[in-house]
């Protein structure tokens, strides 16, 4: 796997929010389900890979 990109404000900020709510989601209980929360965080994160490459290029 790729080296984690550097985030944006914007994007640390939505991360950030996310993970607050799969916090919460914890305390419910182990069974909630939380894997539509990590497919978004790692949406965020594709997509900040993506900008980085194509600064690069």
């Amino acid at each position: 796997m790729a080296a984690d990109p550097k985030l944006t404000a914007t994007e640390k900020a939505r991360i950030a929010g996310l993970v607050a709510r799969m916090c919460k989601r914890d305390l419910a209980g182990p069974g909630v389900h939380q894997d539509d929360l990590q497919r978004r965080v790692d949406r965020i994160l594709d997509g900040a890979r993506e900008r980085e490459n194509k600064a690069q290029r």
